[in-house]
């Protein structure tokens, strides 16, 4: 990325960490994934409790990989050939969890999180239950501004899921929203996290690079 690029990209990043601890909410900026992973063990204790939702930024950044690797007691969403109830308890569990690690579709400049579910489970985590709440974002997830994360959604993020997943839906077809009644929509469940009680509970640690849909 050119260096003039990520000089903006970092000014919108500390704009963004600057709102996160004026709503309560702790905001970081990561250099690159291997002080992701000392940051990560920083905040979260070996032997955690830990979970996840679904998520490629998860994915690309190397966070599963490290969630599998034997330092945490992981509830693995993931695991090879994993049943519905199995995956309908790890749901339940997460509650308990000490640490649950997402994404988010959309965080704004004013540090609101901005998130779409089919199921709800991922954001019924960063809402209640978990003790600590890690967002991992990448650059391209920052909006100005509430309707932007919308757009966003709509835009990027929806269609890009039920492609993924493969979903009967509009989107997958046409590359944006719909606002579709198919039985196999994703877009169920929308949240806006605007403020944090607990002051450190949710930790958002910024990329400057690109992650994720």
């Amino acid at each position: 990325m050119d260096k003039n690029i990520i000089w903006v990209n970092k000014q919108k990043i500390e704009r963004t960490i600057a709102s996160l601890e004026k709503n309560n909410m702790k905001g970081y900026y990561i250099n690159n994934k291997e002080e992701l992973v000392k940051k990560i063990e920083e905040i979260v204790d070996k032997g955690s409790l830990v979970s996840c939702g679904g998520s490629m930024t998860l994915f690309e950044t190397g966070v599963i990989e490290l969630l599998q690797n034997g330092k945490y007691k992981f509830l693995d969403r993931y695991k090879e050939n994993i049943t519905p109830q199995e995956m309908k308890n790890i749901y339940r569990e997460t509650f308990s969890a000490d640490a649950y690690f997402t994404s988010t579709n959309a965080i704004t400049e004013k540090g609101e999180l901005y998130n779409v579910d089919g199921n709800g489970n991922r954001v019924a985590a960063m809402l209640y239950g978990p003790d600590k709440v890690i967002v991992i974002c990448g650059v391209n997830k920052i909006v100005k501004n509430v309707e932007e994360a919308v757009n966003r959604n709509k835009s990027i993020a929806a269609p890009a899921n039920a492609k993924r997943i493969d979903t009967k839906t509009p989107c997958k077809s046409v590359g944006y929203c719909m606002d579709c009644e198919s039985p196999d929509r994703i877009c169920c469940e929308y949240t806006l996290i605007k403020r944090q009680r607990t002051s450190d509970r949710i930790h958002v640690m910024f990329l400057n690079e690109d992650f994720g849909y």
